[in-house]
């Protein structure tokens, strides 16, 4: 088999697992309206969790992918339950609301450092700028061919079990369609005898979730650190606004999007002006974030693309849909 550039196998699992991350963003967005910055660090705690399944424990690291679900949602419920609902019920806007997830985001950084530390000097394992790779499985090994790492196939079949699952999820279960209509109108929802409360609940639970496990992968392939999520914020932020905070399928899209314009981008600007480029990465989502708030304040999916089309054609569509 063909070896892979390893840039472009940066590109696949970082554009997989920031899709993840996006999905989880937009999620609690929409049933809540706050733009969640703990996000990262939700995700490092499964980083850190692979970490010490690998080092400590000698599992194997996806085995570890369910207590990275696990934590990863019992951070975000414990933002929701000790910051969010509280000032949400006391009428709080959406700056203090904000800013209780900054201030939330400070917490886990300096708990994972905490944690970090404790592990060094108690068990002398490497905690910070750390690989994992060495403990990931190779798939498709073969004479000549040392196979693919099993994050590079496991990341892109995760999105797509994600969509799939999430699609029927919504449309074939009687919570999903609760959810739905929850996120549509919450007023409505409760007056038709939706529990608005436990919708709220089972989102910050799957976000952080989805966000542990993400991170989980993540210290599979990245070189990592207690601020290795809070880094990856702005490539957060951007993928669910490229792919539209008014949709739930847009983190997905503006994951994929975002990721392999960064890690691709990137590599070719490093093969243009050299290598000292790679410390400027960030600035390409960042500019795809502008970008997208210039010309698509509401994302890709807020865009009614049948009628922009029709437009383009020369048609002429009887009534253009709302966004």
């Amino acid at each position: 088999m063909v070896a892979i550039d390893p840039f472009i196998r940066d590109a696949i699992v970082f554009a997989s697992l920031l899709s993840v991350l996006s999905l989880g963003l937009t999620l609690t967005y929409l049933v809540t309206k706050v733009p969640n910055f703990a996000h990262g660090s939700m995700a490092t705690i499964g980083i850190y969790v692979t970490l010490t399944a690998t080092e400590l424990w000698r599992v194997n690291p996806y085995l570890s992918l369910p207590l990275s679900f696990l934590l990863g949602g019992g951070a975000s419920l414990l933002l929701y339950f000790g910051a969010i609902r509280p000032l949400i019920v006391r009428g709080a806007g959406i700056v203090a609301l904000m800013v209780s997830t900054i201030a939330y985001e400070l917490i886990l950084i300096s708990t994972l450092n905490i944690y970090a530390d404790y592990l060094n000097r108690t068990y002398f394992i490497q905690t910070r700028d750390f690989l994992l790779r060495k403990y990931d499985i190779r798939l498709l090994a073969s004479p000549g061919f040392e196979g693919l790492p099993g994050v590079f196939i496991v990341s892109p079949v995760l999105v797509v079990a994600l969509v799939v699952s999430l699609y029927i999820f919504l449309t074939r279960t009687r919570f999903g369609v609760a959810m739905r209509a929850a996120i549509e109108n919450e007023a409505l929802a409760g007056v038709l005898g939706i529990n608005v409360k436990r919708v709220y609940i089972v989102s910050w639970l799957l976000a952080g979730g989805l966000a542990g496990v993400a991170g989980g992968l993540l210290g599979l392939w990245f070189q990592a650190n207690p601020i290795f999520g809070s880094s990856q914020l702005v490539s957060i932020f951007a993928a669910s606004i490229v792919g539209g905070l008014t949709n739930i399928y847009g983190g997905v899209l503006g994951g994929i999007l975002v990721g392999l314009t960064q890690k691709m981008g990137i590599d070719w600007l490093r093969r243009q002006l050299g290598s000292w480029v790679l410390a400027y990465e960030p600035l390409i989502p960042l500019l795809a974030m502008v970008a997208t708030l210039l010309v698509l304040p509401r994302g890709l999916t807020g865009v009614d693309w049948r009628w922009k089309l029709a437009r383009l054609l020369g048609a002429q569509p009887r009534v253009k849909a709302v966004g």
